[in-house]
């Protein structure tokens, strides 16, 4: 199917405060750009050519904001494009295009692209100008790589539109090259198998007489991941020569287990239930009698509700983009919430962020963190925007949070560690309620025809749960960007 683009270019996209933060670090790439300004581009695909109404109805619909301030020199300077990562729909996308339906608008969909434009003094001799590498540097100062891709003309945004095919299966010959292969794998999927899993793998695929697929691979790391399995948590372990009664995980629900009171649900969903109370509601109640239905009218009830409470922790995507890491995390905590029994309604969100030294710690020594993982001041500044941007466009006020900053040289007479949250911790949470009657799911006998919805798989968010059990920074740095959401 071929796709009618239309472009409707916008408002400002960039604040006198955000330009007047990026400029002096610009100049340390090249000390003549002098300016520099951002507006917002719209494109609009269609599967017809829209006529001169649709144009106008669009047109109306995407004027929002401040006007664009186009600076002097502005279309003669270095043009850097900021893009949705190739390959996803952006959540601007999503929103945008159901809106324009809502409108009775005929569109496939909206996508929202940044122009940026660096304006350079003139410089003697010949004309001013940035070299490829420094418009890499720009370009890797002023985009997400996480969420978004870069580019250096318009044009190229088009194919942000392009229709991605699925890749076929591939496989890992693990009956000819062994558990080599299979650490080989390892390394270039970022699985996370520790040695007794890739021992288990090799001798059961050789048992099997066959190869392992790629997708078999990456859903094994991911379900046997001490992110999901919580392997260290449930261990048996031992103190001083003496075996212990109970896990980590045993000694946790060892408390619920004799000091069960008030408690309704635990350890057995996506959120735990507190004994609540009886409330009054106003419900919405269509009564019917023998002329049919009549007129919807709101009338009180009461009702038995229960206090349904939930943390959960969102750290690995958080150190690699903080502000889309800490966004998703409350994002997915609202989806457990809500997905507790067979109903629930999320009220208030919290998060917390603990973090290494802001200033002067380790992040900021040479060689102190990798590359890619964001250092703490840049989480404390982007972070706890993000969990309240998600909180706030989904309704939900993030009443609660907390922050804290640690490190701390030890030193003993084998070596010094530097201890701290160099792998932050980033905790999503929140309160809601739940009515008596929804507490608990639905079992379905064996047999039971299942039905799976979703979207389509996109190279974002894949391997996240093997990738979140690794140290930081001992991924490959493409293998962490596509791993979180």
């Amino acid at each position: 199917m071929t796709l009618h683009l239309t472009q409707f270019e916008g408002c400002n996209a960039l604040s006198d405060f955000r330009a007047r933060q990026l400029l002096p670090q610009l100049q340390t790439i090249h000390d003549r750009i002098s300016a520099i300004a951002a507006r917002f581009v719209h494109l609009v695909a269609c599967e017809q050519v829209p006529d001169d109404v649709l144009r106008t109805k669009l047109a109306a619909l995407l004027t929002y904001g401040e006007p664009y301030p186009e600076p002097k020199r502005a279309a003669q300077g270095a043009l850097i494009v900021v893009t949705p990562r190739s390959g996803t729909v952006s959540p601007w996308a999503s929103k945008a295009t159901d809106i324009a339906h809502n409108c009775g608008l005929t569109v496939k969909r909206i996508e929202r692209i940044t122009e940026y434009r660096l304006v350079l003094r003139p410089g003697l001799p010949g004309k001013a100008a940035l070299s490829q590498q420094q418009r890499q540097q720009v370009a890797a100062l002023l985009h997400d790589r996480m969420t978004e891709s870069v580019m250096f003309d318009r044009a190229q945004a088009t194919g942000l539109f392009t229709e991605l095919h699925a890749a076929p299966l591939a496989h890992v010959d693990v009956l000819a090259g062994g558990r080599a292969a299979l650490e080989q794998a390892n390394r270039e999927f970022g699985l996370a198998l520790a040695d007794d899993e890739m021992d288990y793998l090799a001798e059961a695929f050789t048992r099997l007489g066959r190869n392992p697929s790629d997708v078999e691979l990456m859903m094994f790391a991911q379900a046997n991941s001490e992110h999901c399995r919580h392997k260290i948590f449930n261990a048996a372990f031992t103190i001083d020569g003496v075996a212990q009664e109970r896990s980590l995980f045993g000694m946790i629900r060892h408390t619920h287990q004799t000091s069960p009171q008030h408690t309704v649900v635990a350890y057995s969903d996506n959120a735990s239930v507190m004994e609540g109370r009886t409330v009054q509601q106003f419900v919405a109640k269509s009564p019917s009698g023998q002329g049919g239905v009549d007129i919807t009218s709101y009338q009180k009830q009461s009702s038995l509700q229960h206090v349904l409470m939930k943390v959960e922790t969102h750290n690995h995507p958080t150190a690699i983009s903080p502000f889309p890491g800490a966004s998703t995390g409350a994002g997915g905590e609202i989806r457990d919430e809500g997905a507790t029994g067979r109903g629930s309604r999320p009220k208030a969100g919290l998060t917390g962020f603990t973090v290494s030294k802001l200033w002067g710690g380790w992040s900021d020594q040479p060689g102190g963190k990798p590359g890619h993982i964001a250092n703490p001041l840049q989480i404390m500044t982007e972070g706890p925007l993000g969990g309240a941007a998600f909180n706030n466009e989904f309704g939900r006020p993030n009443l609660l949070g907390y922050f804290r900053e640690y490190e701390q040289t030890v030193a003993s007479d084998v070596d010094v560690i530097q201890r701290g949250y160099h792998k932050p911790i980033m905790l999503a949470g929140g309160l809601g309620t739940i009515d008596a009657a929804l507490t608990h799911k639905i079992a379905f006998p064996p047999g039971s025809l299942l039905v799976q919805l979703g979207g389509p798989g996109m190279r974002i968010g894949m391997g996240g749960s093997a990738a979140s059990s690794m140290a930081s920074g001992a991924n490959a740095a493409e293998l962490d960007f596509d791993s979180v959401q």
